[in-house]
């Protein structure tokens, strides 16, 4: 036995033993616990199934039929068997009846039609527009009026003002 292996509990030297019989050398400790933690549940689970049959039954104890039946209930509904080989070629054959959908031609990616996809031009552009000089003086004009300033200070030079437009092209469908 290895180092360690006295403090361990019958059940986690079974676990070590069968590990090491599968050739699984190097492993975590904790996934001996793990495996006894599964181990557990499942023999609770199948005791529980098979006393809830035993009582079923009217029997006083628990005996080798009951479990017997509640594995095979666990096994049935645990793991499922693959349908048969002739239901997957009928299968199989059906669905390759119906031909491909033809494909975009030219280079890169193949894509389906553009009626099929998900992907159309959507853009959302900002243009900007300029005031014109005509508007820019007379709003200067105004302010001067509003408040003139003495000649002795820094008069401010207002830039003409650009305001944006947003143009939306929306998310139409093309025909052909």
């Amino acid at each position: 036995m290895a180092e360690g292996d006295e403090d361990l509990p019958r059940d986690a030297k079974i676990v070590k033993s069968l590990l090491k019989s599968m050739g699984v050398e190097d492993y975590e400790p904790r996934v001996i616990h793990q495996f006894l933690e599964l181990w557990y549940r499942y023999v609770v689970d199948v005791l529980t199934d098979a006393q809830v049959y035993s009582e079923h039954a009217g029997k006083a104890a628990i005996d080798c039929d009951d479990l017997k039946l509640a594995i095979q209930s666990k096994v049935n509904f645990s793991f499922s068997q693959p349908p048969p080989r002739e239901v997957l070629l009928e299968l199989a054959r059906n669905r390759n009846k119906i031909p491909l959908q033809k494909s975009i031609a030219g280079h890169g990616i193949p894509l389906p039609p553009e009626q099929d996809t998900l992907i159309s031009p959507n853009y959302q552009l900002a243009i900007p527009r300029k005031q014109s000089a005509q508007a820019v003086e007379e709003t200067e004009e105004d302010d001067e009026a509003v408040d003139p300033t003495p000649p002795s200070q820094e008069q401010k030079v207002d830039l003409p003002q650009q305001t944006q437009q947003r143009v939306s092209f929306p998310l139409v469908k093309r025909t052909k």
